[in-house]
């Protein structure tokens, strides 16, 4: 039976950093590469010692999760760790936003996400590990970046359940909540109608940095921030009322 990894959003960004981390750390027979960009997964593939299997795939459209269901049932294959890194997020406000950005947001960064992980946790035994990439956004809501932190929140909440639920079967669950990561999330995020909604990201991590602490974190943590900022955010959280963390985003995102 293969040992294998699979990584959503592996054609860039944070995706692509986990599959080289996974690669380099090895043990692995297979990685399998998920993403809609069929070049850039092959591209990835053939920088990787580890076999891959690129996955070309649009994960909103529900036909996408089970047609990787159907491989996992057809391989019979040992999944050591899941990756669901796909995702992204718009700036703007409720007026800013269109019906397609807002589902689309909903449907891949929290749909997709669990239902990917409800057909993988039936191949995935003892030793196994899920990582769900959410956000240090998780933490509170965020003015202007409303539906993209409300949906990791879900995405948090999700995690942590879970880890309860598959805790007996030695499956372990992560919520990884890193803040600004330099990848071209920023560049799509800003690509809709008032993409100034927030101006700057301080303390941006690299993504290879986020994927090594992350996978070493996540053997042993329901929640990684990968940094202290992000932890300085979430235990803010904890202490402050929501609406003080609110007025303070307010006034940080339009410096």
């Amino acid at each position: 039976m293969k040992k294998i990894a699979i990584v959503t959003g592996a054609s860039s960004g944070l995706g692509q950093a986990f599959a080289r981390e996974l690669d380099r750390q090895g043990g692995l027979d297979e990685i399998w590469l998920v993403a809609r960009r069929e070049e850039r997964l092959l591209r990835l593939g053939r920088e990787l010692v580890t076999p891959s299997r690129p996955f070309a795939l649009d994960l909103t459209r529900q036909e996408s999760v089970l047609r990787l269901r159907g491989r996992l049932e057809e391989e019979r294959a040992d999944v050591r760790v899941l990756i669901n890194a796909a995702g992204f997020g718009k700036f703007g406000t409720y007026a800013d936003m269109t019906l397609e950005e807002t589902r689309a947001m909903i449907d891949l960064n929290c749909r997709a996400a669990v239902e990917l992980t409800a057909v993988t946790l039936p191949h995935m035994g003892r030793g196994g590990r899920v990582l769900e990439i959410c956000s240090s956004a998780a933490f509170q809501p965020l003015p202007g970046f409303n539906v993209y932190a409300a949906g990791k929140a879900f995405l948090m909440r999700y995690s942590r359940a879970l880890r309860w639920e598959v805790a007996p079967r030695g499956i372990r669950v992560v919520a990884v909540c890193p803040g600004w990561i330099r990848t071209e999330f920023m560049a799509i995020a800003r690509d809709t109608k008032n993409g100034q909604t927030v101006r700057h990201f301080p303390f941006a991590l690299d993504a290879e940095t986020v994927a090594r602490r992350a996978l070493r974190a996540g053997r042993f943590c329901a929640v990684t921030t990968c940094g202290l900022p992000a932890a300085v955010q979430r235990l803010a959280s904890k202490l402050l009322p929501h609406w003080l963390i609110m007025a303070c985003w307010e006034v940080l995102r339009k410096i």
